[in-house]
C-alpha cells in the first residue's frame, strides 16, 4: 500500500462494500481486509503498514446469533484488541470504529438518545461492542485519533439475506417470496433506520478528518415501530404479508432512536433519503437480484 490508503476491516460486508465504492469514485485508495483474514496477527499487521485510516467493521454476531451463545462475541473482542494494540506504534493512522447504536444503549431515557447518555446494553452483543469501545477510547486517551461510530440500523441496496439481521431486507424478502412473517413481541419495538447511502456519505466525511477523535451516533433521528416498517413493505410492494407474531426477546430493546445532532454539526452532514422512499429503493434493487430457490 502506498500512503494514504483507507483499510477497510470487515470491508467485504454491506456498509464496507458499499463505502469502497464510494472511496474509489472519488480516487482514494482502499485496502479491503475480510474478516477471515484478520485471524492472524502477522496479515493484520502488514495491512496495517503505511495505512492513513483505518475503517473497522469487522462483526461476525447480532445480538440474535450471540443470545445463547455469548463466547461468540469474543472473536470480535479479540480482533478489537489486536488492531489497537498494532496502532500503538502507528500514532498516525486514524480509526474509526463501527459501534452499534441500536444496542450499546439499551432502553434508555429520554428520546431522542445523544452521545452521553448511560451505557446499558441488553445483549452479549451490545456488551461486547462496549467491551471494543473501551479498547478504542484506551487508544485515544493514549493521543491516537480515535473515532467511534454508533449507527442505527443500516438498510439498502446491497444489503444481504441473513437470518435474525436487517429488519428491511428480511420483510422485502418475505414479500418477493411470498413468505409468512414472523414478528418477536407485538411488534411495537421502535427503532431508527438509517439508508446506507447516508452511513456512506457520513463515513467519507469523517475520512477527510484524519485527526478527528469524536464520539458520534449515525441515525435518521425518527423512530419507526416493526409494524410501522412492514405496512411500509406493503404499501411500497402492493401486497400483503401474512404475519405471525411469536414470544419477545430479552435480547431486544423495547425503544431506542438516536440524536444525531453531533454528526449533523461536526459533518455538515444531513440524512438525505426518508425510510419509505429507501425501502422502495431498496425494492427496485431487489427485483433485480436472482431469486433464491425457496
Amino acid at each position: 500500500m502506498t500512503r494514504g490508503d483507507v483499510l477497510l476491516l470487515g470491508g467485504g460486508g454491506f456498509i464496507g462494500t458499499a463505502l469502497a465504492a464510494r472511496l474509489q469514485q472519488s480516487g482514494q485508495s482502499v485496502r479491503i481486509l475480510g474478516r477471515l483474514q484478520t485471524s492472524q496477527t502477522s496479515h493484520l499487521a502488514e495491512a496495517l503498514r503505511g495505512c492513513r485510516t483505518v475503517v473497522h467493521l469487522a462483526c461476525t454476531t447480532t445480538p440474535g446469533v450471540s443470545a445463547t451463545r455469548p463466547e461468540l462475541e469474543l472473536g470480535n473482542i479479540e480482533l478489537t484488541s489486536q488492531l489497537t494494540a498494532l496502532l500503538q506504534h502507528q500514532p498516525e493512522t486514524h480509526l474509526i470504529f463501527f459501534s452499534s447504536g441500536g444496542t450499546v444503549y439499551g432502553n434508555c431515557g429520554p428520546e431522542p438518545v445523544n452521545e452521553d447518555a448511560p451505557l446499558a446494553p441488553l445483549s452479549a452483543h451490545g456488551e461486547a461492542k462496549l467491551l471494543q469501545e473501551s479498547a478504542c477510547e484506551v487508544l485515544r486517551a493514549q493521543g491516537h485519533a480515535v473515532t467511534i461510530l454508533r449507527p442505527s440500523n443500516a438498510y439498502g441496496p446491497g444489503q444481504t439475506l441473513k437470518g435474525g439481521f436487517g429488519l428491511v431486507r428480511t420483510l422485502l424478502e418475505c414479500s418477493r417470496q411470498d413468505m409468512p412473517l414472523e414478528i418477536w413481541g407485538d411488534g411495537e419495538n421502535v427503532r431508527d433506520f438509517i439508508y446506507i447511502g447516508d452511513v456512506v456519505e457520513a463515513a467519507a466525511r469523517l475520512i477527510g478528518l484524519p485527526k478527528d477523535s469524536g464520539t458520534y451516533n449515525l441515525s435518521s433521528g425518527n423512530g419507526y415501530s416493526v409494524n410501522q416498517v412492514r405496512d411500509m413493505v406493503q404499501r411500497v410492494c402492493g401486497r400483503r404479508l401474512a404475519t405471525t407474531y411469536r414470544p419477545a426477546r430479552s435480547v431486544d430493546v423495547r425503544r431506542v432512536v438516536l440524536d444525531n445532532a453531533r454528526s449533523k454539526a461536526r459533518l455538515g452532514w444531513q440524512p438525505a433519503v426518508a425510510l419509505e422512499a429507501g425501502i422502495a429503493n431498496t425494492w427496485s434493487w431487489l427485483q433485480g437480484q436472482p431469486n433464491p430457490q425457496r
